[in-house]
C-alpha cells in the first residue's frame, strides 16, 4: 500500500517537474519614471496614462515620455528528447539473446506436489450404512 502511494507520488512530482521546466514566463513592468506602477505574469502590463502615444512621438520632438516598459523572458526547456520506434535499432545477436531468455523463461516448473493420499485404501463396505440406521433421502 505504501509503495503505490509512494510510486504514484513519484510519477506525479516527475511530470509536474518535466511541465515546470518547459513553461516559458514573461514578466512585464510598467515604470513611471522610477516608480513600478504594475507587474504582470503572461500579460501586458497595466499603463499610467502618463506615456505619449507612439503616432505622437516623432524624432524631432523634444518630449520624452517619462514611462516605460521591462519585459523579462524566462525561457523553458525546448529541447526534449522523444523517441520512437523508429529511432530503435537492435541487432540481430541482441534480438537472438533477449529472445533466447525470454522463451526459456516463459514456462516455469511446478513444483512437485506430495499427494498423501495416494496409498490410501478406504475399507470395504460390509453392510450398507443407510439401511442398518434407517436413514433415507425423501
Amino acid at each position: 500500500m505504501i509503495i503505490q502511494f509512494l510510486h504514484k507520488t513519484f510519477a506525479v512530482s516527475l511530470a509536474f517537474l518535466v511541465m515546470l521546466s518547459t513553461i516559458s514566463i514573461t514578466i512585464e513592468k510598467h515604470f513611471c519614471g522610477n516608480t513600478l506602477i504594475d507587474i504582470a505574469l503572461f500579460t501586458e502590463a497595466d499603463k499610467c496614462g502618463m506615456e505619449i502615444p507612439y503616432n505622437q512621438q516623432d524624432e524631432t520632438s523634444l518630449i520624452k515620455s517619462c514611462c516605460k516598459d521591462v519585459v523579462d523572458v524566462i525561457e523553458g526547456q525546448d529541447k526534449l528528447n522523444f523517441n520512437s520506434s523508429k529511432d530503435f535499432k537492435l541487432s540481430n545477436n541482441t534480438f537472438a539473446a533477449i529472445f533466447t531468455y525470454s522463451y526459456l523463461n516463459l514456462y516455469e516448473e511446478l513444483p512437485n506436489q506430495i499427494i498423501h493420499h495416494k496409498n490410501y485404501r478406504p475399507p470395504n463396505l460390509i453392510f450398507d450404512r443407510q439401511v442398518l440406521d434407517q436413514v433415507f433421502l425423501i
